[in-house]
């Protein structure tokens, strides 16, 4: 197995950051596989949506609506409403595992891999890129 561990910069804001380039280019030239590919922070998923037409817009919309930035979580250490940032991961996992053909990732018509960062307390992210061969 191959693995890589890069720094994204996701700013004060909550964001969904494209990484889909910086995982083509990790596993270009690599064959047939799985790319597994993981964030580890408690409070950053990953997803697998459309971006540039508004999904990815849509996504922090829905976020914020699903888990408010209030005071009404218990965990409370962090800016306000930073409880919400730790149980996004219950439902935007923090992994995700894709199939690569010929050194590419297969993925549908449409479709990113994209890190979900709610959280601005912390501006840069950590993601470990793991490549298995087939």
């Amino acid at each position: 197995m191959r693995s890589e561990l890069i720094t994204v910069r996701t700013g004060d804001q909550p964001v969904v950051r494209d990484i889909t380039r910086e995982a083509a280019d990790f596993v270009r030239d690599s064959g047939d596989g799985l790319l597994h590919v993981f964030v580890p922070h408690a409070t950053a998923g990953l997803a697998i949506i459309e971006t540039g037409a508004g999904s990815d817009d849509d996504l922090l919309t829905a976020i914020g609506e699903l888990l408010p930035a209030d005071d009404r979580w218990r965990h409370r250490h962090g800016s306000r409403g930073h409880g919400r940032d730790h149980v996004l991961p219950a439902w935007i996992a923090p992994y995700a595992t894709l199939p690569v053909l010929g050194g590419q990732i297969a993925f549908g018509t449409w479709q990113s891999l994209c890190l979900v960062d709610p959280n601005g307390d912390n501006q840069t992210r950590q993601v470990r890129f793991s490549f298995l061969n087939g």
